[in-house]
């Protein structure tokens, strides 16, 4: 049911009401009315016929015909003669007041008075005085009839008139309703002009409102969806460029331990062997072959060292403990000024391959930070494999790093922060009072860093 429907049937309804109470109190006024008139005619008549009849009673039945007669009709009664016999000699003639019409009998019994006739009794008969107010009650329903067909014809009139103005005055909101509709399919940018009225134009300057947020809301999401996916994107190009670079690594370092090592090895082989040969007959010659084994011997020692820095082969074989050992145990060896130490103990389950390496070279970039860069003079390197993830630490008393390394030229932090965001995990470097604490948080399937 529409709004303007419902103001014209409320509309309907109270004047209909007041309709109803105008003719409920009209009623009731008449039924007051008539029955003061039927009491004051009935008690007129009465007084009258009664002191006046037995005069002409007295001469004869016909003198009091003749005088009734004369009299006529009194208002709202009934007058009747009869003689002793019962025979009727009178009758009030009917009235020629609204001759002919009559009210609804219901009407009647409505508004009729309980009242008694009146028997005054003659000499030679007898006259009945009773009332009869149809006259006053007609008028009465002319009256009820003529304050119903008013009110009808008000209350078409009233209803033609609210209607029109209800129609003016939620045309706009029609205008609402279509660009509510437009926006529910999709046509987010519809706007509502400025509309008669200061309700519908509060509600039309709100719905652009609402529109221009939403709006910008669905351009937000879009531009976060677009970021999203391209971060996305981003992140698998890196994962796949990071997965070439340790291949290439683990080309060079495969091709430096079987090819060039080989190579290196071979060349100090026949070095030795020349020295030994020419080293009495040409003793420049064994001397120049002994210092191509010593250049091959430090070649061949310059060249395993950095075949871990490549691609640790530990990490392959033996897995991620055995290589923090073999990574510690080396680096120890190349700093004996400085305690090194690793602590493993909650390394006590497998830790999965996509972790082992991003873990491993977080330890050796922390090792390299720590010695080269902050002049540590003890370091300690843990790994724990727990519940929410494989968490790394770097531990040192060095001077730390200098300025905001995720925005200075620190390379290869920023380059582990990459791979460890790319797994979904987070990097920090924290300075305390006695040095640095590098920490890296790896998730584990189904866990959260």
């Amino acid at each position: 049911m529409s709004l303007r429907l419902k103001v014209n049937l409320i509309m309907a309804a109270a004047i209909a009401s007041l309709v109803a109470a105008m003719i409920a109190l009209q009623i009731q006024s008449m039924q007051r009315s008539v029955r003061e008139e039927v009491e004051a005619a009935n008690a007129v008549a009465s007084q009258l016929l009664n002191r006046i009849g037995w005069v002409y009673a007295t001469e004869g039945l016909p003198n009091m015909v003749r005088f009734l007669d004369q009299l006529g009709r009194v208002r709202a009664n009934e007058i009747t003669l009869t003689d002793n016999a019962g025979e009727v000699l009178y009758q009030s003639p009917p009235s020629a007041y609204k001759a002919g019409r009559e009210a609804p009998e219901w009407f009647e019994r409505l508004l009729l008075p309980t009242a008694h006739r009146k028997v005054i009794k003659l000499p030679q008969g007898e006259l009945t005085i009773e009332p009869n107010p149809s006259r006053a009650i007609l008028d009465g329903w002319d009256d009820v009839v003529l304050l119903a067909s008013s009110g009808a014809v008000g209350l078409l009139a009233i209803n033609l008139l609210v209607f029109w103005a209800m129609g003016r005055a939620v045309r706009p909101f029609r205008q609402i309703v279509g660009g509510l509709e437009r926006l529910q399919a999709g046509d987010f940018d519809v706007a509502l002009p400025a509309l008669p009225g200061r309700e519908a134009n509060a509600i039309g300057a709100a719905f652009n409102r609402m529109t221009a947020v939403l709006k910008d809301n669905l351009d937000a999401r879009q531009r976060a969806f677009e970021a999203e996916r391209q971060l996305s994107d981003s992140r698998e190009l890196a994962q796949l460029v990071e997965h070439h670079i340790e291949a290439e690594r683990r080309e060079i370092a495969r091709a430096l331990h079987d090819e060039l090592g080989q190579s290196v090895t071979a060349i100090r082989s026949l070095a030795t062997s020349v020295a030994q040969r020419c080293q009495h007959a040409d003793a420049q010659t064994a001397q120049a072959a002994r210092v191509i084994n010593e250049e091959a011997g430090r070649l061949y020692d310059q060249m395993h060292g950095m075949i871990p820095r490549l691609a640790p082969m530990s990490l392959e074989t033996l897995g991620l403990a055995d290589a923090l050992r073999d990574l510690i145990d080396r680096v120890a060896a190349s700093q004996p000024t400085v305690e090194i130490s690793l602590d493993i103990a909650g390394l006590s389950s497998e830790v999965p391959e996509l972790l082992a390496l991003p873990a491993y070279r977080i330890v050796q970039e922390g090792l390299t930070n720590a010695l080269r860069h902050g002049q540590a003079t003890a370091v300690t390197a843990r790994a724990t494999l727990a519940g929410c993830g494989l968490e790394v630490e770097v531990i040192d008393n060095g001077a730390g790093v200098s300025g905001d390394w995720r925005n200075s030229g620190h390379f290869g932090l920023r380059w582990l922060n990459e791979r460890v965001e790319v797994l979904g995990g987070r990097l920090t470097l924290t300075a305390t009072d006695s040095g640095t604490v590098l920490r890296a948080v790896l998730p584990v399937e189904g866990g959260q860093p």
